[in-house]
């Protein structure tokens, strides 16, 4: 091999990879001027917020949620340690394993929380002696006066709420809620053809 014919090669190779840089240019040219046009798309045609049923159903929750947290702090407490210590059977406790997917949180997140807990004495892990490697969540007596309040507190909101609401209403609201769960848990948000 002499020295044109890797000097020609050395120029081929380059050739093509600013042509491949060229390519990747246009394309990110081409693609942020897609992303500007749907921007301005979504800016012509955007929703009111008034109109959109995931922000009502956020700022919903976030409400509750920040009254749930208040109504915690006043006893040095969460609203996902409520949330845990109402998901724990009273008297015979709950395998770990269960408490995760019954509430749809995540094992590390709930790990976290569980820690806390036993360190403030409201609840003590014990031998599944249904399955030695697992482990049965209970209730300190400690837990269950927390947990008596949690539950006073949720019984309360929901007296409140039904007390401002037709049975019609709750009952509307509860098959919208239901609806919703359905067409998630199908994902019929990427099924076109639900739309």
């Amino acid at each position: 091999m002499n020295l044109s014919s890797i000097n020609r090669n050395r120029y081929i190779l380059l050739l093509i990879n600013s042509k491949l840089v060229l390519k990747k240019y246009y394309a990110c040219i081409i693609f942020s001027k897609i992303l500007c046009v749907h921007s301005i798309f979504l800016y012509l045609w955007k929703m009111h917020k008034e109109e959109s049923i995931d922000h009502h159903l956020r700022a919903t929750w976030q409400a509750v949620s920040k009254m749930y947290n208040e109504q915690a702090a006043k006893h040095e407490s969460t609203m996902a340690t409520a949330f845990v210590l109402l998901s724990i059977d009273y008297e015979n406790g709950t395998p770990s394993t269960a408490l995760g997917p019954y509430m749809g949180m995540e094992a590390t997140s709930l790990s976290r929380i569980l820690k806390n807990m036993e360190d403030k004495g409201v609840i003590y892990r014990k031998k599944n002696p249904l399955d030695g490697r697992g482990v049965i969540i209970k209730l300190t007596d400690f837990g269950k006066e927390k947990r008596a309040f949690a539950k006073e507190v949720v019984l309360r909101f929901n007296d409140l709420v039904k007390a401002n609401v037709t049975e019609e209403q709750l009952r509307n609201f509860f098959e919208v809620i239901q609806v919703i769960n359905k067409l998630i848990n199908e994902n019929a948000f990427f099924d076109t053809k639900k739309v």
